[in-house]
């Protein structure tokens, strides 16, 4: 499965003149990722490698509709929390969200009025509605934020993607599979084999509130659920679903974004 997408325009393939013509009307995609670690058996450049491929396979489709340019992804996030492994280029919380505030401000100022940052690392994943929650109070913008998992759910879950597995979990069953999929050569085999159930989900407890624990990533050893039951199989199946359901999102962010609000 190629991630290169020739129908795409690529943000750092155009010349200055291109992308001021184009920030008016053009949506703007901006992927955010992470480098860290994810387990002994996938590369820490993960989450960078599918956000990458979904946002351009996305946008590819979706330009056959509308104007789309995608930006260079980001592939550092905030990823502290797996700092006590090796590999991990983290930025504090903090320091991460000026960085992306200082990104959307310098495209809002090279001209581009709609953008959407599409999330593939769980720690990012509140910085970034943050965010765009802040750059439409500051400048006249409108712009969208989200995980692709998020986007993607409920396609997932009718391919019983939450079954057996945590949905999206951290170097687990399914991101294993996405990787088997895409960049089969970059997996690490045998994959690591451990009995989970959503029963015994230390990740994910039917608590109302969220809970932190100090050391809880070295104590499941960087990664969660079950690696072992991936299949390149399924990761094709999954990354299908994923892309046709953030290709919807991006068009249904350009109707709202271009016809204005509803009341």
């Amino acid at each position: 499965m190629s991630a290169g997408h020739s129908s795409v325009r690529l943000f750092h393939e155009l010349t200055r003149d291109d992308l001021r013509a184009a920030g008016a009307n053009a949506l703007l995609i901006l992927p955010v990722a992470a480098v860290e670690q994810h387990g002994p058996h996938l590369p820490v450049g993960t989450d960078w490698i599918i956000v990458e491929y979904v946002a351009r396979a996305a946008a590819a489709a979706a330009a056959q509709y509308i104007p789309v340019i995608v930006a260079p992804t980001l592939p550092f996030g905030s990823s502290d929390h797996h700092l006590p492994f090796s590999g991990t280029m983290s930025f504090s919380t903090t320091a991460y969200y000026r960085l992306l505030v200082d990104i959307v401000t310098s495209l809002h100022t090279g001209g581009f009025r709609r953008m959407f940052i599409l999330n593939g690392h769980g720690g990012n994943h509140e910085i970034i509605q943050l965010v765009a929650r802040d750059m439409a109070l500051r400048h006249p913008l409108r712009i969208g934020a989200a995980s692709y998992w998020n986007i993607a759910r409920e396609r997932l879950i009718a391919l019983d993607a939450d079954h057996g597995q945590r949905l999206p979990g951290h170097a687990g069953g399914f991101e294993s599979a996405l990787m088997l999929a895409l960049r089969p050569e970059l997996v690490r085999l045998p994959l690591p084999s451990r009995a989970w159930t959503q029963e015994n989900d230390p990740l994910e407890p039917a608590l109302p509130f969220r809970l932190e624990m100090h050391g809880f990533w070295q104590a499941i050893d960087g990664y969660s659920d079950n690696p072992a039951q991936a299949t390149a199989e399924r990761g094709r199946v999954y990354l299908d679903a994923i892309v046709e359901a953030v290709t919807h999102a991006f068009l249904t962010f350009d109707t709202v974004t271009r016809e204005g609000f509803t009341h």
